[in-house]
């Protein structure tokens, strides 16, 4: 019998792993079965601290941009055109009124009022034909009276 169950043994510690050898000292190495010269490798980081705050600026900057939202202008034109819009009762239009015109739900008219919307461009060409009044185009157009075609 053998004394190795008397000595304790450390695994993983001190094991050395075989270096990378190229070319022809590789072939002749493995040709003849033998040995290949062992060094201990990946121990230690060998080119200085890593550079956290470099790659934290990289995957900032990769970082996807929200969806842009309705502009302020274009909110304040929608809720006051479509105040002023009044039904044959008299009362001015609803929220749900608007939203059953256009064909869109009442949310969706309540977002582009509040200004948390998308630009959604069909439904805002919906909502101006509705309303009469410019919400798409320039900034200083926005929220001045929807014209018709020129008359020849």
């Amino acid at each position: 019998m053998s004394d190795d169950w008397d000595k304790p043994t450390i695994i993983g510690q001190g094991r050395n792993r075989p270096t990378a050898v190229k070319g022809a000292a590789l072939n002749i190495a493995q040709r003849s079965g033998t040995a290949l010269e062992t060094t201990a490798k990946d121990r230690s980081q060998t080119k200085g601290p890593a550079d956290y705050q470099r790659k934290a600026k990289l995957d900032l900057d990769d970082a996807p941009k929200p969806p842009e939202k309705v502009d302020q202008s274009v909110a304040k034109a929608l809720a006051q055109a479509r105040a002023a819009k009044t039904k044959p009762d008299g009362k001015s239009m609803t929220q749900k009124d608007l939203a059953t015109a256009v064909n869109a739900k009442p949310s969706d008219i309540a977002d582009l009022e509040a200004g948390r919307a998308v630009p959604n461009q069909q439904l805002l060409g919906k909502i101006e034909r509705v309303v009469g009044v410019k919400l798409r185009g320039a900034p200083d157009l926005i929220g001045t009276p929807l014209g018709g075609p020129k008359k020849k």
